[in-house]
């Protein structure tokens, strides 16, 4: 059994179609305001989609196609929506939040207790029961609304940036305990972290503009990521132009590189990308020597700490980078506004269709 969803909000530029087969954990990532939460808010039934039909293991949330009209309760749909902030309940103990979803579904009040003194434990909580949320850290209270949210038994958990909140302490805790409870548990989770979606995530999603603009397993989306967005997460350039026999054209750039994972040549003129890591760019403040295929000028729009060096952010809105020691931009006398040479060599470029 799975869940699929297909759902569109015209105010929001929102039109989204997305499955998740059982045992499965899927991470949407994109931009602020590429319609993550909005995805989100359509599932838990907190949003009223224009169009679009869901259903989860068989049973219909919501059919909003022509004549229908068919919209099940939020508390009805068997989700359970695990947010930024914990939101318990300040009047109940932290065993009686936990107990709280069970109960409303019927369970007795022994019963209930039971499920939530098992979910605690699970969480490595079961101390926490007797306090108030008000005395909890904010990594203590996320683990109680984890807790909460899998003794309501859903069949499918929706988490929207459950770490953002965390200070980086009480953040790297939070995921290993997911990564342990989501185990062969359906699940879509939202953040920006590319950490979270290689240790929770089978499978990644990213959207643009209220669009899937890719999909598919973590590693091979980083590995091979076919928009801007995804290349970034990947700490990759990115550029998007026509396949030529050699290479790619992108505008007045010309990039020579290696046609990978296609078996014989790539049809030229069709739509590809050019990925290559900033590790693989040189800086030079006039033309380099000995005419290297892969050389053009650009102006430095930022100059930024990265790790031990320094990232030179070039072009158009700074979308190239290269990565340099401190002591060669010093000997450079790099700027903002300083016009340079990229050189970039050409076996670190992956060239595929986009």
């Amino acid at each position: 059994m799975t869940f699929s969803v297909q759902a569109a909000v015209a105010g929001r530029g929102f039109d989204v179609s997305l499955a998740v087969g059982p045992g499965e954990t899927v991470a949407v990532m994109g931009a602020n305001g590429a319609g993550k939460s909005t995805l989100l808010n359509v599932i838990a039934g907190l949003l009223h989609p224009d169009s679009g039909t869901a259903e989860l293991d068989g049973r219909t949330l919501f059919d909003l196609t022509a004549g229908r009209g068919q919209w099940t309760a939020p508390h009805r749909r068997g989700t359970a929506l695990l947010a930024q902030e914990p939101l318990l309940f300040p009047h109940l103990s932290v065993l009686d939040n936990v107990a709280f979803g069970p109960r409303s579904a019927g369970a007795s009040k022994a019963a209930a207790r039971e499920t939530a003194l098992r979910w605690l434990a699970e969480v490595e909580a079961t101390e926490l029961q007797s306090r108030r949320p008000a005395e909890l850290s904010g990594g203590q209270a996320q683990r109680v609304a984890v807790a909460r949210a899998l003794a309501a038994e859903p069949g499918l958990l929706l988490l929207d940036e459950p770490m953002a909140a965390l200070d980086i302490h009480a953040a790297p805790l939070l995921r290993r305990l997911l990564k342990r409870v989501l185990a062969g548990r359906r699940a879509i989770i939202i953040t920006h972290d590319v950490l979270d979606a290689l240790m929770l995530a089978d499978r990644v999603v990213i959207l643009e503009n209220g669009r899937i603009s890719e999909e598919g397993p973590t590693r091979e989306v980083l590995r091979r990521p076919r928009s801007r967005f995804a290349a970034g997460l990947a700490g990759l350039n990115f550029v998007a132009g026509g396949i030529t026999e050699h290479g790619l054209r992108a505008g007045v750039l010309n990039l020579y590189g290696q046609h990978h994972d296609v078996p014989g040549p790539l049809p030229a003129g069709q739509p590809g990308v050019a990925v290559f890591p900033p590790s693989a760019v040189s800086v030079f403040p006039s033309e380099a020597h000995g005419s290297p295929r892969n050389s053009f000028a650009v102006t430095i729009t930022d100059l930024e700490p990265h790790g031990d060096g320094i990232r030179v952010r070039a072009g158009d809105g700074g979308q190239l980078s290269a990565d340099i020691t401190p002591a060669a931009s010093a000997d450079l006398g790099l700027a903002p506004g300083m016009e340079v040479y990229f050189v970039i060599k050409a076996g670190a470029v992956a060239i595929y269709p986009s």
